[in-house]
Order: structure tokens, then C-alpha cells, then sequence
């Protein structure tokens, strides 16, 4: 039976993975300000680990374009299906969250909309150029699809220079195809790479999963092919398998692995590496963000 296609019950979590349940003041406004904007973050519909700590320092990750995907990744746990209309008027309203939120740096990302000619792009755009009315000053991450590689929708994102262009890789070549529906290895490293051959000033940063059957050689790999495209930033984290439905963990990596990937990934050249086993794409992006206000040489950020 593929390993894809099984259905087991979710591993019990090593110590390591242990994260408290969100509470406090900060997280607790913040989610008052999602409701009353109506919007939604990835942190909630991804069920990721890190949103009571995320959120107890005033960060999070905006979802646009709605919360339903029109692919069916094995990994995620955002719904997919039909998506509703595209809302004109999102943009304004996380510009408004920004605001009120008191951000320096944003990080906006939406779920696949295949179902749209540009993918979503010009929406992208669009709350990228209202964050700066709104928040003169404030930075601006945005975590993209793949827009099917259309080259255009691409440049409809870029030009409205975000300081930060995210697109994960998330897996290895031999397992992309069993977990990423829809997507395509070779194309999401194409679209990092267009990001530097045109010449854009903003960062380039991926990510990667492990746990999800990859070998060690494997990720070294993936790391050197974002390292061919000249991507400055990669965090690497533990896969955590959302429910029962889902591809099932391989292995937990301990904290002295990631602690190992992160050197090896900052001799490679990448500007900064995030390795642990918690961290997701958006973690401590407010740190990232950092690397904007240094020149862009080739020294590496430790």
C-alpha cells in the first residue's frame, strides 16, 4: 500500500513537540481583530503549533482569497473545493488589521485559487498596496502559490515589490508528486528563480517539511537546488500529520538535526537559516525581515 494512501493513527509526539495552548492578552486581541475584519490566517486553517507564541508577540500570517483550496494536498489541512467569489474589498480590510495590529512587517499568503486566470495575483498586489498606504514604513512578506508557472501572474505580485517573495518547495523531488496534488518540483524552483533573473531587489525565501519519507541526502539536495536558484532564506521544520486522513509522519527529526541542517544550510550560502522542529514558513518572520535592513552581500546570517 502507498505510504500516501494509508490510514493510521496520528504518532504521539515526542517532548520536544509539546507547545502550550494559546491564551494571553495579545492572542486573544488579535483574534478579536480577525473576527470583527473577517478574515482569516493561515495560523487557524493550517492548525499550526506555533499560534499561541506567534500571536502572544503580535505576529501573524493573513489568508486571502479565502479558505478553501482548490487543490487537496496530502499534508494540509486547509478544506478544499469549490472557492467562493474573489472579495474586491479583502485588501482593505487586512490593511486595516495591519494598522490596527501596529505591524512592521506582514506576511500575506492565500490558498491555491486555480480556478482564477492570474491565480490571485492581482489581489496580492492589491494588499500589498494597501498595507503601504495604510502603514508607511511596515514590510511586506508575501507567501505565494505556484500560480500554475505563469510568468505573468508572477510579475502582477513583483511589481508591487513586496520586500519578501516566499514560495515553498515544501518536500523532495521523489516525494512531491505523492503529497503536493497539483504542484510541480521543478516549477515551484522556476519561479524563484524568475524572481532573480528580472532583476527584483525583494529576498527570495522556501521552505521544506521533513518527516514526510524523505532521506537525509534528500534534503541536502532539495537545499542545494534552492541554493541554484540563489534563494536567500529557508526554514525547515517538522511535518506534524493534521488527522487521521493524512500522509502519516515518517520519523520525527530530533532538535540536534535541525541544529545540524541549519549549518549545513548556512555553508551553502543561504542569508538565513530557520531550523527546528517547530518552525513553519512564517515563523519569526518578524526576524527575517531584519536581513532588509543590511546590504545584500554574501555574508550569511547565523
Amino acid at each position: 500500500m502507498n505510504q500516501v494512501d494509508q490510514k493510521v493513527e496520528v504518532q504521539r509526539r515526542p517532548e520536544w513537540l509539546r507547545v502550550q495552548f494559546p491564551s494571553g492578552p495579545n492572542f486573544h486581541d488579535l483574534l478579536q481583530i480577525m473576527r470583527t475584519q473577517t478574515l482569516h490566517t493561515v495560523c487557524e486553517e493550517a492548525r499550526c503549533p506555533n499560534i499561541g507564541e506567534c500571536w502572544g508577540r503580535r505576529t501573524a500570517t493573513f489568508l486571502i482569497l479565502g479558505n478553501i483550496c482548490t487543490r487537496n494536498c496530502a499534508y494540509c489541512a486547509i478544506a478544499h473545493g469549490l472557492p467562493t467569489e474573489v472579495d474586491w474589498m479583502e485588501p482593505e480590510r487586512v490593511a486595516r488589521a495591519v494598522q490596527r495590529m501596529g505591524l512592521r512587517h506582514a506576511v500575506i499568503t492565500s490558498v491555491n485559487r486555480d480556478d482564477l486566470k492570474d491565480g490571485g495575483a492581482m489581489i496580492f498586489a492589491e494588499t500589498i498596496r494597501r498595507i503601504r498606504a495604510y502603514v508607511p514604513g511596515c514590510t511586506v512578506e508575501v507567501l505565494i502559490p505556484d500560480f500554475k508557472g505563469d510568468p505573468e501572474a508572477l510579475r502582477i505580485v513583483l511589481e508591487a515589490r513586496p520586500e519578501i517573495l516566499n514560495h515553498n518547495i515544501e518536500t523532495v523531488r521523489r516525494v512531491f508528486k505523492q503529497v503536493r496534488h497539483g504542484g510541480n518540483y521543478e516549477r515551484s524552483l522556476e519561479l524563484l528563480q524568475r524572481v532573480k533573473a528580472w532583476g527584483y531587489p525583494c529576498l527570495t525565501k522556501s521552505g521544506i517539511m521533513v518527516g514526510l519519507g524523505e532521506e537525509w541526502e534528500e534534503i541536502l539536495e532539495t537545499m542545494r537546488d534552492l541554493r541554484a536558484v540563489d534563494c536567500d532564506i529557508l526554514t525547515i521544520g517538522q511535518y506534524l500529520q493534521p488527522g487521521k486522513d493524512y500522509v502519516p509522519v515518517s520519523r520525527f527529526y530530533t532538535p540536534e538535526e535541525f541544529a545540524a541542517l541549519k549549518i549545513i544550510g548556512l555553508r551553502m550560502g543561504f542569508r538565513h537559516v530557520e531550523a527546528g522542529p517547530l518552525v513553519r514558513s512564517s515563523y519569526h518572520a518578524d526576524d527575517h525581515a531584519r536581513l532588509l535592513d543590511r546590504s545584500l552581500g554574501n555574508s550569511a546570517d547565523s
